[in-house]
């Protein structure tokens, strides 16, 4: 299963022929490219996967998302050390 995960575009550069911007992943920055997504300005929102963006998403969408990616990663914790505990 791969996952698109929420990013803030901080960034617009055209870089080797191609639109590509930096992105915040709550503060780990990575380049992704946005060709798919021409009218993405700095401040915008997008989901990322492999490297490139799919779409804009609203703020209330991506802490929403972020939301629920952190509440998937707290369980997989607890599932984890229940495990050792048995």
């Amino acid at each position: 299963m791969c996952l698109g995960i929420p990013g803030k575009i901080i960034e617009i550069e055209d870089s080797i022929g191609m639109k590509m911007a930096k992105i915040d992943f709550g503060g780990v920055i990575r380049s992704a490219c946005i060709e798919a997504i021409p009218d993405a300005i700095v401040g915008d929102y997008t989901i990322i996967h492999a490297g490139f963006a799919l779409n804009i998403l609203s703020e209330e969408e991506a802490m929403e998302t972020l939301s629920l990616l952190q509440e998937i990663a707290d369980l997989n914790e607890e599932l984890s050390v229940n495990e050792q505990d048995n």
